[in-house]
């Protein structure tokens, strides 16, 4: 009387599980029924990840990103990295980024916004070829993030040089 749900991809694993809640509570297990779950559970999950994503933003006091970026970060709620999860990690960053820079005088909001998406990338580097730091690279691009947030973020793994030193403070809290 159990069932084991098998994936690499933590957010369709989610999926699964809630579409499996849902069609053990409707009771009525048949093709049409389960593609109806499945979407709900999607849309559902879509949801989840919006409302992390702002809270994670409120918490850490990172503001105006916007909302598919806010999206990627709840979706790093569902991975883990060295058995840490990445959002929590990135929220920690971000506090401990912002305290640091206070304290030598740097950009305060740069450095915890560069923290909080350092691991940007990681969102979607199990669907699209590259390194996190490259793919996080290329996301802020293409939602024109400030190049000082991309400066201090894309620095964290040595990967790019040095530029700022938020890029040092990123790279530090990580």
């Amino acid at each position: 009387e159990s069932l084991v749900i098998s994936s690499f991809d933590p957010l369709r694993r989610e999926i699964a599980r809630m579409t499996l809640e849902k069609l053990i509570k409707d009771g009525r297990i048949q093709p049409a029924k389960i593609e109806e779950k499945v979407e709900e559970a999607k849309n559902e999950m879509n949801r989840r990840m919006t409302e992390v994503g702002e809270q994670s933003c409120m918490e850490v006091g990172v503001i105006g990103l916007p909302k598919e970026l806010i999206q990627l970060l709840g979706r790093l709620y569902f991975r883990t990295s060295y058995g840490q999860n990445v959002l929590v990690h990135s929220i920690e960053m971000s506090h401990i980024a912002g305290i640091i820079a206070a304290e030598l005088g740097a950009n305060v909001e740069v450095a915890k916004a560069g923290a909080l998406l350092h691991d940007i990338g990681k969102a979607i580097s199990h669907e699209v070829e590259g390194t996190h730091v490259n793919l996080g690279r290329k996301i802020l691009q293409k939602y024109n993030i400030d190049q000082n947030i991309i400066l201090a973020m894309e620095s964290h793994h040595e990967e790019y040089p040095f530029a700022t030193p938020e890029a040092f403070i990123v790279a530090a809290c990580d």
